[in-house]
């Protein structure tokens, strides 16, 4: 498999093209750090964006889907999708207010997307499996990576040359996401011991 993906026109980076990153290891990086990804796709003409939990699993983004909803009603057999995941790690204060901006990471995927037959490793087997009626109205939707590029800025400020001698504070603020300490259900028994994937959960997926 290449290590780099395939520059094709829909996922060119134009704006700002040196922060162009379509080298496969750091675009999965970035998709394994977060969470939450926006769908976007169009039904009859009209263009959505939905915000929903997913994985990455080898060169395969699962995502969740309400039966009922739009996304799942206009699938037939695939649905073309476009697909965001963004990650803000620093506000970045200059001494213009126009050099002010964000050291982030994107990823943008592009491609068809298709239902799957029926994600924390471990958690399935462990919980009370789906009934029939949960298992109707529950999909996910998988999306195999191939035409995808991210876009990154890291660093710091940038000032245009005749602003650095500007009397204000310039810097960075650092944004991190931290995953605590598992916190019990009030009404889950108490000599039932916190699963080992719940405490490995704090160093990332």
């Amino acid at each position: 498999m290449p290590d780099r993906f395939p520059v094709t026109e829909r996922t060119r980076v134009v704006r700002e093209a040196n922060r162009a990153v379509y080298d496969r290891e750091t675009i999965y990086r970035v998709l394994d750090d977060a969470f939450v990804c926006h769908v976007g796709f169009a039904i009859d003409g009209q263009p959505f964006v939905i915000p929903t939990m997913f994985a990455r699993i080898g060169d395969l983004l699962y995502f969740h889907g309400s039966a009922a909803s739009r996304m799942l009603r206009g699938l037939a057999s695939s649905l073309p999708v476009c697909i965001t995941v963004t990650l803000i790690d620093g506000l970045v204060l200059a001494r213009s207010v126009f050099n002010h901006s964000m050291n982030y990471r994107s990823v943008v995927a592009l491609g068809q997307a298709t239902r799957i037959e029926k994600l924390l490793p471990g958690r399935w087997t462990d919980a009370r499996q789906p009934n029939e009626r949960e298992l109707q109205a529950t999909s996910i939707l998988k999306l195999p990576l191939t035409e995808v590029s991210a876009k990154i800025r890291t660093g710091a400020v940038e000032d245009d040359d005749e602003d650095y001698s500007f009397p204000v504070w310039a810097g960075i603020i650092p944004l991190h996401l931290v995953a605590g300490e598992p916190q019990r259900d009030d009404r889950c028994r108490s000599d039932i011991p916190t699963p080992a994937y719940a405490f490995r959960f704090r160093g990332g997926r």
